[in-house]
């Protein structure tokens, strides 16, 4: 018996020691989920302002504003506030106005890069993106084009490619092969002159006048858009003559809607371009992916995007960026990134357009194979997906980032009489070569040596 009673003390004992034991382990756990619920409490709640010209209104609810909601949900302690100060009325203006009154909005809308950095608005974001392996799937030249001085200073906010869209069942019609993505100047050349038939009411092109734009980087690698190239433009060029040259041929000889008599486009079914290419009787039609979307709902006829001629990839994108002056640096990173280029953020994006039967009206910035995937079989567009293929070519659009392209290409005055206009810009003066009016070959070296003044200044007016 007194064995017996001394193994039941034992074991009594050892019962004991364990439930204590238990007893702390739990005590313990309890206070590490009240610690942990106490830090979750005090995550300090902040409010960022916002500032897009895609927002829409609030009851139209659209996409973006469901991306804000849905963002919100994701992360609570984030408030993000839209900025309606700053509008569509003047955007560059009430901008200013903001910067001045000391209430920039900590994450806007870009429409020129060079004018956010002469106005020293942006934030250098270096930090923030060097790690961030979604930014490292950002096309190289793409994110080459965020950058001013070895320094990132803005976000990729939506991309679009630019290039001609090709009405299939037009050339069908005519028993004629039709252009596809990679198809050679020659080729394409070809094609649009094949398909025209003014007389039974068929274009070629809806307009002309974005060859000289696109020609010289079709016509050789070492060229870019409007043959800009390592901070240099070359006008005098054999390839842009030739493009401006091409651009007259279509334009005098009735190869494009836009430039018909109107006695011409009485044969046509449409009071404008975009009518006339819906009724399907324009070839192929110069415009940007964000309307593939609407293509693919509304036309009347089978369609693809072939780019521009020799297969290269033209990009265009619009850019965010993150004030100077924001008091919440990393949530206002972490909220453009889910608008923008995040992968977590657009495969959101792709999901609630799904559900909400809405149009994600931009191509992934990100080029994470499951993003496109997803991508590509909500809209398929099978040179869309070829110009993926290509983006280690891709060129870029300057107009919203090169400093001083504006002036290059379009405003900067040349001192030269061109019909009415004594002092016709440059603009006018390459339409005037598309026209037929004057020569390029005449002018080529003058307008080359004004294009590049204006490139010098405006990089100079930064430093």
């Amino acid at each position: 018996m007194k064995k017996l009673f001394s193994l039941l003390a034992v074991l009594a004992l050892v019962f004991s020691l364990a439930a204590c034991s238990s007893a702390k382990e739990t005590s313990k756990d309890k206070d590490k989920d009240k610690d942990k619920g106490n830090k979750e409490e005090k995550q300090e709640e902040v409010t960022i302002t916002y500032a897009n010209w895609t927002v829409g209104t609030e009851e139209e609810n659209n996409l973006e504003r469901l991306m804000l909601k849905a963002f919100e949900e994701k992360y609570p302690h984030i408030k993000v506030k839209i900025d309606e100060a700053v509008n569509t009325s003047d955007w560059n203006g009430t901008l200013s106005a903001a910067a001045s009154a000391g209430k920039m909005p900590d994450v806007f809308m870009l429409s020129q890069l060079p004018l956010a950095l002469s106005n020293d608005w942006l934030l250098d974001l270096n930090e923030l993106t060097a790690a961030d392996s979604d930014f490292e799937n950002v096309p190289e030249v793409v994110r080459q084009s965020t950058m001013f001085n070895d320094k990132v200073v803005a976000l990729p906010y939506a991309q679009h490619f630019l290039g001609y869209f090709v009405n299939k069942d037009l050339f069908n019609a005519a028993n004629l092969d039709y252009p596809e993505m990679g198809s050679s100047l020659a080729e394409f050349t070809a094609a649009v002159k094949d398909v025209t038939n003014v007389n039974e009411g068929v274009a070629g092109l809806n307009h002309p006048f974005s060859i000289p734009d696109w020609y010289p980087a079709a016509a050789s690698a070492d060229m870019g858009w409007y043959t800009y190239k390592d901070g240099e433009y070359a006008l005098d060029s054999k390839e842009f003559i030739a493009g401006v040259n091409f651009a007259k041929e279509v334009a005098t000889n009735g190869y494009a809607y836009e430039s018909l008599t109107d006695d011409q486009k009485a044969n046509f079914n449409g009071e404008n371009p975009e009518e006339v290419w819906m009724a399907g009787e324009i070839g192929l039609k110069w415009d940007g992916t964000w309307t593939s979307a609407s293509l693919a709902e509304n036309a009347g006829f089978e369609f693809d995007f072939i780019g521009i001629p020799g297969g290269r990839t033209v990009i265009t994108n619009d850019l965010l960026g993150i004030s100077k002056s924001t008091k919440h640096a990393e949530e206002a990173y972490l909220f453009a990134k889910w608008m923008s280029f995040g992968k977590e953020g657009f495969m959101k994006r792709m999901e609630i357009a799904d559900k909400e039967g809405k149009t994600v009206n931009t191509l992934p910035v990100n080029s994470d194979q499951e993003i496109l995937d997803e991508y590509f079989s909500q809209l398929d567009v099978p040179g869309v997906r070829k110009a993926y293929d290509h983006l280690n070519e891709a060129i870029l659009e300057p107009v919203k980032t090169v400093p001083g392209f504006v002036q290059s290409r379009w405003e900067a005055p040349t001192g030269i009489k061109v019909g009415e206009e004594e002092n016709a810009t440059i603009a006018q003066m390459i339409d005037s070569f598309v026209r037929g009016e004057l020569k390029v070959e005449d002018y080529a070296t003058q307008l080359n040596q004004l294009a590049n003044e204006k490139s010098k200044e405006a990089l100079e007016a930064l430093e």
